[in-house]
């Protein structure tokens, strides 16, 4: 039996929001075979009367979530190990390696925002990590919750099938990866690239290598000055920008 890797308490007052997405696809597997567990904590149940918001001092509108509810929530799950994170949108952004990174915490709390957002008092108190999972609004925190476990599950032993499927995802090595195909090898008239029919897997590496690049370089070349490149890939940005020339 696999032992538990990570251990997520979400604290939501929506904890309905996660049965469905916990209960299928690479979050049902990951829960399964033990390589997560998940515990969702209700802040209303730590009030007296159900009320988890107020007004905002200095007047606006919006709601903010009080301090107390969430405070005991807190504390209700915290252990020694914990990571807080509290998801807002004057936080880190979330990428890769970052949840590289929180695949090696045992215990992450995560608090999910509602309305205008919970009480700074939080913030300062608890000195969260806070996380943005991109520059829009959400009702709620939940969605960044699910992403964020989702993300975090599937780099985690035996969730997928084959991890190598995982290695070789866009991102996971700083770059995007390169276009994919499966049968059939025509369709539409359109045809699979003939490298990767051939069954020569040092050409197949090569070309996938240099489509990475290229399309990194077109699409998104700020990943490029992120990233420590060998002179192979130098080379082969070279040639790249040197086929750019007649357009690529």
């Amino acid at each position: 039996m696999v032992m538990v890797s990570v251990h997520f308490d979400i604290i939501s007052l929506f904890p309905e929001y996660f049965k469905g997405p916990l209960s299928c696809g690479t979050l049902r597997i990951a829960l399964e075979k033990g390589a997560i567990k998940v515990h969702i904590t209700n802040p209303r149940d730590f009030t007296e009367d159900g009320t988890v918001d107020d007004y905002q001092f200095g007047g606006g509108a919006g709601m903010v979530l009080k301090p107390e509810p969430i405070a005991r929530a807190i504390e209700e799950v915290k252990r020694n190990d914990s990571l807080l994170i509290n998801f807002t949108p004057t936080g880190k952004i979330l990428n890769q390696r970052l949840v590289q990174d929180l695949i090696k915490q045992p215990h992450i709390i995560l608090l999910c925002g509602r309305y205008k957002g919970i009480d700074e008092r939080i913030n300062i108190l608890y000195k969260p990590l806070e996380i943005s999972v991109g520059d829009y609004v959400l009702a709620g925190g939940e969605v960044a919750a699910l992403v964020l476990i989702e993300a975090v599950a599937r780099l985690l032993p035996n969730v997928l099938g084959n991890i190598d499927s995982a290695e070789d995802d866009s991102l996971q090595n700083g770059l995007l990866a390169a276009d994919i195909y499966t049968r059939p090898a025509t369709y539409k008239t359109l045809k699979v690239p003939q490298v990767l029919r051939s069954g020569d897997h040092k050409k197949i590496a090569w070309w996938r290598r240099k489509e990475s690049l290229k399309k990194t370089l077109k699409r998104r070349p700020d990943l490029l000055g992120k990233l420590t490149m060998s002179k192979e890939d130098l080379d082969l940005i070279l040639e790249v920008l040197d086929e750019g020339k007649s357009g690529f």
